[in-house]
Parts: structure tokens; sequence; C-alpha cells
């Protein structure tokens, strides 16, 4: 039997969302409203989780990528909101990493605090700033698990020179969570 290729691809509402593609993004709180539209109108449409990620030039705010979760969609336990936002980010400057020579230091925005798989992620991913909204506990009142994700493990990013910044619009962030609960949305992982 043939094994099928593995495929992904945006929800079709993606370049509704995110507008303007060539837009550079000033203000922390800028990048994480499209991260948090993101978020949102995935629950509304119905094409995933409740989470949204985009990856930025940091001194430029020039938008590299964007990631929704797709985890339910793909039927892909990796295709966290993050996940998607780093492959696409990669694809599009053709690197495996963000940190490449000659290329701009990259941010993650993400309106949810990473799960273990995406921060472990964020660390061989080439960004070297994160922002996120909603805060672990968040999304743990939903029932998501979030991972073995302790201080040590900010203190390890921080080590290597990648910069945390939390609760960013967390009101905001945490609103798209409650509405997911309110529509009975999947919880994959628990």
């Amino acid at each position: 039997m043939p094994h099928p290729p593995v495929t992904f691809s945006y929800p079709d509402w993606v370049d509704d969302v995110v507008g303007d593609w060539d837009r550079r993004y000033a203000a922390d709180a800028d990048k994480m409203r499209l991260a948090v539209a993101l978020s949102r109108v995935n629950v509304e449409r119905g094409t995933g989780g409740p989470f949204g990620a985009a990856v930025f030039e940091r001194d430029t705010g020039r938008l590299v990528s964007v990631g929704m979760n797709s985890v339910v969609r793909f039927n892909n336990c990796t295709l966290h909101a993050e996940m998607v936002a780093f492959m696409t980010a990669q694809q599009r400057v053709a690197r495996f990493s963000l940190a490449g020579d000659g290329l701009p230091v990259h941010e993650l925005v993400t309106s949810c605090e990473p799960c273990a798989m995406c921060l472990g992620a964020t660390l061989w991913s080439g960004v070297k700033r994160v922002i996120y909204g909603a805060a672990r506990e968040d999304a743990s009142r939903l029932k998501f698990e979030e991972g073995p994700v302790f201080p040590a493990s900010y203190q390890y990013l921080e080590a290597r020179g990648i910069t945390i910044v939390r609760a960013v619009l967390r009101e905001e962030a945490r609103e798209v969570l409650e509405l997911y609960r309110r529509s009975s949305g999947t919880i994959y992982n628990g």
C-alpha cells in the first residue's frame, strides 16, 4: 500500500483575516491582535482549535507567516498554530532555521502560551523572541494538556538568547478560549 503524502494548506479564510500580507506591524499589541484574530476565526469557521500564531521580522515588523491550529482538520497532532507558523515561515525563507546567516531576527507571536512541543520547537526554529497572550492555566481550564513546561523551560530558552514576553492582550486571547468552550470544540489531547 503506498503511503499518502503529508500535506498542509491554510483554510480559505486566511487572506481575509491577514488582509495586507505586506503590512508592517509596529507594536506587540498589533501583532497579537492578528494572532488572536486567527484563533477566533479558526473557531468561528470550525477549521480548528482556539490558537493562532504568526512569525514576524522583529526589527521591521514584517509578517513572514501565520499559523492556526489544524490538528483535527488534518488528523495531525503536530499541527499546533506555532508549528504551522514555524513550518510556513521556514518554507518562505527557504531555510530550516529562522536564525540563518543573512536572515533578519524573527519572533513568534502566539495567542496562548506554548505547550511543551511548541516551546521545544521554539528553540530549534531560530526565533529570538516569543510573545504570548493567554496563559497556560487559561488553556488548562478547557482541559487542554499543555505538557511538561516548567519555569526552568523558560530559563533554558532565555539563557540561549530568546526573549519571552508574557500576557499581551491576555483577556482578548482568553475570550477565544471561552468561545471554543461554549461551542463545544474538540479537546484533542486530554
